[in-house]
């Protein structure tokens, strides 16, 4: 299997499988003399592991992260360092019963159609447990910015609707996202977004959710106007995440109704410095950093485990019905929200690397 990879410079490479022994990744294109800890990334995969509510998968991981080579003493060497996380609460009994059968909305079937082999166990592969190594490799990422950048750096992200419920952004608040279940800036939703995703589980059903991600204190000059443009490269990384389906920048889909007075930007001088008016463009025009905020959109469908009956097909064609028992999130969008991060700030990482190269 080709493209485990991603990134130019900055590039990160993930290996394992859901129910396999361990997960891990290679992330290489690191400046030397970095300083770099466990803890480092730590608290990163801390805030995406499973089983912290029940609102996610109850399967209980203590994704402990591992270096396994690039870092002596404390610093990087500017060698591929190597990461790993080991699986420690894999029931693969779950998927004896279905393991013969495609699960609807999975990639079950096209995983078997392309290479005529999969691993039924918690879909191997194309499992979201994939993207723990993904956070991992954006803990390196942020660390890499924020010790070449003279700007303070802030990559974060919140979700911003489950289902139909969207937050009030009149409410939003940063500090909320860390104090509760579901990641979101509005306290006052905590308690209908409860009493929907108890409601949809109790159904055996799920629900999707839009989670969106900000980074600040990012130059302008990032990207390039042709192949390489930072707003393609975003889409491309969010639409990598298990069980996205949508990416929009900046105003995205909105954008159609305003005019092009509106929609456009413009800009003054503020303290000797340009300004924009408005950020319709989501921080980025041509495919280059204004130095605005980059403001992206992500949308995960609903989990497509659930308990309630579904029509498919086995591997022999023949027409069957599936229940997916286990252990999954009623909403997988929730704990998307540090991914999104993380893949911002490799996307990011790789781009200013390539910058510096070209044009410092």
């Amino acid at each position: 299997m080709s493209s485990n990879s991603f990134g130019t410079l900055f590039k990160y490479t993930t290996w394992g499988e859901s129910h396999g022994p361990a997960i891990g990744c290679v992330v290489d294109g690191v400046p030397p003399r970095l300083p770099l800890t466990e803890a480092d990334i730590q608290h990163f995969l801390d805030r995406r592991k499973p089983g912290q509510n029940r609102f996610a998968t109850q399967r209980q991981e203590e994704d402990r992260i591992k270096i396994l080579s690039g870092v002596f003493d404390g610093r990087t060497l500017g060698t591929p360092i190597s990461l790993l996380i080991e699986n420690t609460d894999a029931r693969s009994k779950d998927y004896s019963e279905i393991k013969d059968k495609y699960r609807p909305g999975h990639a079950d079937f096209t995983y078997d159609a392309k290479y005529g082999i999969r691993d039924y166990r918690g879909g191997g592969r194309s499992s979201a447990r994939e993207t723990a190594s993904r956070v991992a490799a954006g803990a390196i990422a942020r660390k890499v910015l924020e010790s070449q950048l003279d700007t303070e750096v802030i990559i974060r992200a919140a979700v911003v609707q489950v289902g139909p419920h969207k937050i009030s952004r009149t409410n939003w608040d940063w500090e909320q996202v860390n104090n509760n279940p579901f990641f979101v800036p509005d306290k006052e939703i905590v308690s209908t977004l409860e009493e929907y995703l108890d409601a949809t589980r109790k159904k055996g059903s799920s629900a999707g959710a839009v989670v969106e991600v900000i980074a600040s204190g990012i130059p302008a000059g990032l990207g390039a106007p042709v192949s390489s443009k930072l707003d393609a490269d975003i889409a491309s990384a969010m639409m990598g995440i298990n069980a996205v389906k949508g990416v929009e920048i900046g105003a995205g889909f909105a954008c159609v109704e305003m005019g092009g007075e509106e929609n456009s930007d413009q800009i003054r001088m503020k303290d000797g410095r340009p300004h924009f008016l408005t950020n319709h463009a989501g921080g980025i025009l041509g495919g280059i950093s204004t130095g605005q905020d980059i403001v992206a959109r992500i949308a995960f469908k609903p989990t497509s485990s659930i308990l309630h009956p579904m029509k498919t097909i086995d591997n022999k064609n023949a027409e069957t019905e599936i229940v997916t028992k286990g252990r999954h999130d009623p909403c997988v969008g929730l704990r998307g929200a540090p991914v999104c991060e993380a893949m911002l700030a490799i996307v990011l990482c790789d781009h200013w690397l390539r910058h510096k190269a070209q044009c410092t």
